[in-house]
């Protein structure tokens, strides 16, 4: 297996820090969401210069469901309005776009919104960007083992048939290669219940910035880091 490719085939990013970043600023939170679609613009435009073929971005995660209602309800707001602003620009660009999560639990607005930009977008080729909405890496998990047990059960699959292979294809990213490289802004130093079984071997590099003044530049320094690194994947 070798080393490492010159780009990160597949780079997932944790968008950490735009509560963070507002209350510096003495702003509603809400201003650090908003703040930090620049940083999607910026960074979906820098991977596509790269090659990279998937961005993954840790958008909204099932336990962000706890937070105050009215903070969810204007997340969900931006969610859509950032869904609308994009659909021509990712059409445009030939970047299909993914979403994984717990999709029923979005608003119905919202779930037809994502579903139909999915739809519209599913030819393209330039890169795949992938949304994980409502996502939790424990509950895919729980899901696909639910789906593996269930066949076993009836008969359809033999247990010792189950191994990584056929574990990861009952996951929502099956078809997508594992990420390379997973970024995390504003310094934090945990993974936070995301891409769990996918991250396995991903290089991190974890990045002080707060999200919403991630640029290109940040961006750049990671994937220079990611080069100088070699990967192992458990070997000598």
């Amino acid at each position: 297996m070798p080393s490492h490719p010159e780009i990160p085939r597949h780079i997932a990013i944790i968008m950490d820090g735009n509560g963070r970043w507002a209350k510096e600023r003495g702003m509603p939170r809400l201003e650090g969401h908003r703040a930090g679609a620049e940083s999607v613009r910026e960074v979906m435009e820098s991977c596509i210069k790269l090659g990279v073929e998937y961005l993954t971005l840790y958008a909204f995660s099932s336990e962000n469901w706890s937070r105050p209602a009215t903070e969810v309800t204007a997340l969900m707001g931006l969610l859509n309005r950032f869904l609308a602003e994009k659909a021509k620009e990712l059409d445009r660009q030939g970047v299909r776009l993914l979403a994984i999560g717990q999709l029923d639990r979005l608003p119905e607005t919202t779930r037809k919104l994502v579903q139909k930009i999915q739809e519209q977008t599913a030819h393209h080729t330039t890169m795949t960007l992938v949304l994980a909405l409502s996502y939790g890496g424990r509950e895919e998990i729980v899901s696909a083992a639910r789906s593996l047990a269930e066949d076993a059960v009836a008969g359809i699959i033999h247990p010792e048939a189950i191994d990584g292979e056929l574990f990861a294809s009952r996951l929502q990213t099956a078809g997508i290669p594992d990420p390379d490289l997973l970024i995390r802004t504003s310094g934090e130093m945990r993974v936070s219940n995301f891409l769990l079984w996918q991250i396995s071997y991903a290089e991190m590099v974890i990045v002080k910035t707060f999200w919403p003044d991630f640029r290109q530049g940040h961006l750049m320094d990671a994937v220079a880091e990611y080069q100088r690194r070699h990967r192992r994947f458990g070997a000598l």
